[in-house]
């Protein structure tokens, strides 16, 4: 079936209810400092040690922004969180150069994009915005096309990337490791007592890299699906006791304009039953550098496309689109509401041979 066509950006059905929402606490200055830093390089391709923070104030480098787009650096920072001015120091203002022979190393905030040590603030590598599944928290209705069991479906995850640390590494890289977990489960709305279909369990040890626009991801993971009890008795419906180890790695690239691509591939032991192993996985995002509505939107948009061998390399196509709302934050999360379309092999375990469709809209919180 063609893949519909469907917006990308759902922004005038939320303008109405934007300034209503209530802003949360700014982010502290090293997690605004790592993010603006991350901002200047790759939009603009100026050195992350152009900028530093006090207090929510930006302080930019004028001898650092030679060539670029002062204007536009100055509206983007502005609109960051946690963001209260943006002032630029003129090369007058720079201090003497040292002497020689002496020690020219970059200081620590210089080198660091995001704080470092035990459970630090910030993520390496940023979540990929259309993975089914991709561990966060979400809640989505969906409108199945032609499936047998499903049609008005309420999706729901749980689930969190959590770097237990980060260490800075040779070239202004940076490395992390943590933990992933997640639970992913679709009800059947149209039951009587909104049946819970499926839920999927995800569990990984992770570890993140990062330098510049480059950044890494290689996971060890478990999962398992395990059917609903009230959609088992109702259907009698054979189960599969599908559960398996995975590694994956993946690589993303940001480039400018607020353009990300990224991909990679995992391989299945472990498995039961005797899936075939290997799996590839690509896409690509946008996430506007320009807002509106004085600040408070943000469009985003992406496209993720899975293949695996066991489903004789269909690819799975999974889109996204719609606005993020700046001035609404939990846990230092922003939430996403955004149009969602997915056809392929269904994502969820105990049905992972059966094609699906399906059109949908959530809401989802995103770092």
């Amino acid at each position: 079936m063609a893949i519909r066509s469907i917006p990308l950006l759902v922004i005038t059905a939320w303008l109405g209810c934007v300034s209503a929402a209530a802003a949360a606490p700014a982010p502290d200055d090293p997690y605004v400092a790592g993010y603006a830093g991350a901002v200047l390089e790759r939009e603009f391709k100026v050195s992350r040690r152009a900028v530093s923070v006090d207090n929510g104030v930006l302080t930019l480098d004028a001898a650092q922004l030679a060539g670029a787009d002062r204007a536009r650096i100055l509206t983007t920072l502005s609109a960051l969180p946690g963001v209260t001015r943006v002032e630029v120091r003129e090369a007058a203002a720079r201090a003497a150069a040292p002497p020689a022979g002496a020690r020219t190393d970059p200081t620590a905030a210089e080198r660091a994009t995001l704080p470092t040590g035990l459970l630090p603030v910030g993520h390496l590598f940023q979540p990929l915005l259309a993975d089914p599944r991709w561990p966060h928290f979400s809640a989505a209705y969906r409108y199945y096309f032609g499936d047998p069991d499903l049609k008005h479906v309420g999706a729901v995850s749980f689930g969190e990337t959590i770097p237990i640390f980060r260490g800075n590494a040779p070239g202004e890289s940076q490395w992390e490791a943590g933990i992933q977990a997640g639970v992913f489960a679709v009800f059947q709305m149209d039951q009587p007592s909104k049946d819970l279909f499926n839920a999927d369990y995800f569990a990984a040890l992770y570890g993140a890299w990062r330098q510049g626009s480059f950044s890494a991801l290689g996971r060890l993971f478990h999962q398992s699906s395990h059917l609903g009890d009230e959609f088992l008795l109702r259907s009698r419906i054979q189960r599969v006791n599908l559960t398996y180890e995975s590694v994956d790695l993946k690589l993303s690239y940001d480039l400018p304009w607020g353009i990300r691509t990224y991909g990679g591939g995992g391989y299945l032991f472990d498995q039961e039953p005797d899936l075939l192993p290997w799996s590839v996985q690509g896409g690509v995002e946008f996430r506007s550098p320009w807002t509106v509505a004085s600040g408070q939107i943000r469009p985003v948009a992406a496209l993720d496309l899975q293949s695996r061998e066991q489903n004789g390399w269909n690819v799975d196509v999974s889109l996204r689109g719609g606005i993020q709302l700046e001035n609404v934050r939990l846990f230092d999360r922003n939430l996403q509401l955004l149009v969602e379309y997915f056809h392929g092999n269904s994502p969820d375990g105990q049905f992972f041979k059966r094609r699906v469709e399906y059109l949908g809209l959530g809401a989802h919180f995103h770092f």
